[in-house]
């Protein structure tokens, strides 16, 4: 009897003792993880659209872009589920069109006529921004799991440092990369929404893309791009 009672004594303090050092395990996993950041990584993928598009242009065939970076997710509250989120990114995009966009030899200046009569296989141009976005967060996170709904809006400041038309047809193929009529900083407004994997994305430019230098049919050419897609996140 005696054994017995000493067995169940000793039995309990070893139970009373783990159970304290698995909570201060738990205890001490919790304060780590309550220091945890959310989607700090992106990749998207979306359909390019041109808008405010002046008479007699329109767009053709498939236009897509590639977006990826990195946005420092910032907690502004003690539950962390509201953000702020400020980072750096590359954007690949292709517009198919058929705005022909050439050169006039002795000013340089762009020239730029409809292609709606003339018979081509290929006319598009492609542009390359380095982006900061800007985003407000919203989401239903917690440390223990990282399939949460989320809300996220804000704005994209964005360069772009790299464009280039291109045209091929009958007449032979055209390449042009330096347009003085474009408005190479970029600012659209984003609104991103879903749950876990998926994520639907949307942009739209707030400038356009060309000044109002730019003129086909003696009307402004402008274009405001509009993206819509689905964005990736990645801890």
């Amino acid at each position: 009897m005696k054994r017995l009672l000493v067995f169940v004594i000793c039995f309990s303090c070893m139970f009373v003792s783990l159970g304290q050092e698995t909570e201060q395990d738990t205890d001490q996993e919790i304060e780590i993880d309550s220091l945890y950041r959310e989607d700090q990584f992106y990749v998207g993928v979306t359909y390019n659209l041109l808008l405010n598009k002046p008479r007699g242009i329109s767009q053709s065939g498939f236009s897509g872009g590639l977006h990826l970076g990195f946005i420092r997710d910032m907690p502004i509250n003690k539950r962390r589920n509201i953000a702020i989120g400020l980072g750096l990114g590359y954007s690949l995009n292709v517009y198919n069109q058929d705005l022909f966009i050439g050169e006039e030899e002795e000013t340089e200046r762009g020239v730029f006529s409809s292609l709606d009569d003339i018979d081509f296989s290929t006319n598009r141009f492609t542009t390359h921004l380095v982006e900061a976005p800007l985003e407000f967060r919203w989401r239903t996170s917690t440390p223990e799991t990282h399939k949460f709904y989320r809300i996220y809006t804000g704005i994209r400041m964005g360069y772009l440092y790299s464009f280039q038309s291109r045209f091929k047809g009958a007449i032979g193929e055209v390449k042009q990369t330096k347009v003085e009529e474009l408005n190479r900083w970029r600012i659209g407004a984003t609104f991103t929404f879903g749950w876990n994997t998926f994520n639907f994305h949307f942009y739209y430019s707030i400038n356009t893309l060309f000044n109002d230098d730019a003129v086909v049919n003696g009307e402004s050419v402008g274009f405001n791009t509009a993206k819509i897609g689905l964005m990736f996140y990645i801890l």
